[in-house]
């Protein structure tokens, strides 16, 4: 079978070590492509959960070996840590193996555009209310992942495929809306003073594509929930991948861009 070829991938939020992570799906999706860079944009190992309860199952081992095979067979892979996996933001600036470390950096599209590449976590501070309020909305989502969960179990005994219950009710709930787009205006705050087009992030497991004040926000997703990914072509055009649905009907999202305050390349 042919292979899909990108310029750019970026994923984030894998949670490799989380009961809920999708890596069978992932692994699926990383071997029906090939890519020239692939970001992984945070929260790829969580190391948060691992500290509660270490679980490693073989597919998680095989993402891992995944990367480490692409980094060695030509692909440029660069991993920009976030909250979960916080351990190795102090090796920013330095490789493990063939594959770069960063804390963020700026990607330069095909057609010029630049982008601010980054996990998200630096903004909590513009999302969160305080620790209390954090608190309570981490035990809120692993409530959402819990129903989450069973809800699929039920659909797979049904021979029904997977679908996000838990994006579904954040996208009903106003506090998680009103949160998304704090954390959306802080990112663009962000690519617009240092002069850019447009920021890619992950850390809220809310895959979208939308424009701030004339600056292109990103979130590539996660593959907790949604299964998404963020893909350029040769040619600079950005997609939104959400991967279920492309099983489904092969499918993706097109990203339509604005003018750029870049120059063409």
């Amino acid at each position: 079978m042919k292979k899909t070829h990108y310029r750019t991938l970026w994923l984030s939020d894998i949670h490799l070590g989380n009961r809920d992570c999708k890596a069978e799906y992932l692994l699926s999706f990383l071997d029906s492509i090939t890519v020239d860079t692939l970001y992984l944009v945070g929260d790829i190992v969580d190391m948060w959960q691992m500290s509660k309860q270490f679980r490693w199952p073989k597919a998680h081992n095989q993402v891992m070996h995944k990367f480490m095979q692409m980094s060695q067979e030509g692909t440029r892979v660069v991993y920009l840590p976030g909250n979960h996996d916080e351990p190795i933001q102090s090796y920013s600036g330095m490789a493990f193996g063939d594959i770069e470390i960063e804390r963020e950096l700026v990607h330069t599209t095909a057609q010029g555009k630049r982008y601010l590449v980054l996990h998200g976590d630096q903004f909590d501070g513009d999302v969160t209310m305080g620790k209390f309020h954090a608190w309570i909305g981490d035990k809120g989502y692993d409530l959402l992942l819990f129903l989450n969960r069973e809800f699929n179990r039920l659909r797979a005994w049904r021979k029904r495929e997977y679908w996000s219950l838990a994006g579904y009710i954040k996208k009903h709930i106003k506090g998680a809306n009103e949160a998304i787009a704090r954390y959306r205006e802080a990112c663009c705050r962000r690519a617009d003073e240092m002069g850019l087009d447009g920021v890619v992030c992950g850390h809220i497991h809310h895959p979208e594509s939308s424009f701030e004040n004339g600056i292109h926000y990103i979130n590539d997703g996660d593959w907790i929930e949604n299964c998404s990914a963020l893909s350029e072509d040769m040619n600079g055009n950005l997609s939104l991948i959400h991967y279920l649905d492309s099983l489904e009907s092969a499918s993706v999202t097109s990203i339509t861009t604005k003018t750029s305050r870049s120059k063409a390349a």
